[in-house]
């Protein structure tokens, strides 16, 4: 759940080190410019960088031998070497202990369980499985959002149970905003979709072709549908006016943890 970046003296990173450790390995800075994902001139100035703000020399040319000679670390070099991999040992140790605190606030670690999923639907919700209508050929998950509202996702049984669904398990909504339908006036018909989610509009951003409209539901939920700009204009959809948001059950995609 935790990571973190470790630098020396704002600029040595890890890309660095592993260009020092190629270069220690292989006795060539292009070879070892390739390995850490330098370019030659690259690797040369950074290497030159390091050298003229160190007090001893990092490198050394080898002459002669099999190959003809080439490149390696002096004492110093591999001093400094050392060094990056004792640090990035402790740097570890530390991050997991504090990962450790972590898992014992449930709430805090559930929270970056879930912002850890990396996916590209834009709305993505955390609840817990309030019912279960099992089918031969489908199943569908009620979950109750933490704002109060409740959503339905209908999947092939299938995959209920590959997901190990079960009432009061965690789980993670997903929807595209291109699957959200916004409705401003039902003129007096009802629609199939069993999720409706009545709200305000609190952003429009217009795009070239289509715009990204943000609507606030009870409780602060934000769920964004992906419109085009003529629908837009057609409708008159503008900040601070009534909407709700409708999605097909098919659309809810669900995720839990394995």
């Amino acid at each position: 759940m935790l990571d973190g970046e470790l630098r020396l003296a704002g600029r040595l990173d890890a890309r660095f080190f592993a260009l020092l450790a190629a270069i220690d390995g292989s006795g060539s800075i292009n070879r070892a410019a390739r390995a850490a994902g330098y370019s030659y001139k690259g690797a040369w100035l950074v290497l030159e960088t390091a050298a003229n703000l160190s007090a001893a020399p990092l490198l050394e040319r080898a002459t002669g031998g099999k190959g003809g000679g080439g490149t390696r670390l002096t004492d110093a070099g591999r001093a400094l070497l050392a060094a990056w991999a004792g640090l990035q040992r402790a740097h570890t140790d530390f991050l997991r202990a504090q990962e450790a605190l972590l898992i014992q606030q449930p709430a805090i670690a559930g929270l970056l369980r879930r912002i850890a999923m990396k996916t590209t639907a834009r709305n993505q919700f955390a609840g817990t499985v309030r019912a279960i209508e099992a089918g031969p050929v489908t199943t569908a998950l009620t979950l109750a959002l933490a704002g109060g509202q409740e959503i339905v996702a209908t999947m092939t049984t299938a995959a209920a149970e590959r997901l190990q669904a079960a009432v009061g398990k965690e789980a993670i909504a997903l929807v595209k905003s291109s699957a959200v339908v916004l409705v401003t006036d039902f003129a007096g018909y009802r629609l199939s979709a069993r999720n409706q989610f009545a709200g305000t509009v609190s952003r429009v951003e217009r795009g070239a072709v289509s715009s990204l409209v943000g609507l606030t539901l009870p409780g602060g939920a934000v769920l964004t549908a992906s419109v085009t700009n003529d629908a837009i204009d057609a409708l008159g959809i503008a900040v601070f006016q009534p909407a709700t948001a409708v999605v097909k059950a098919y659309s809810v995609m669900v995720a839990m943890q394995a």
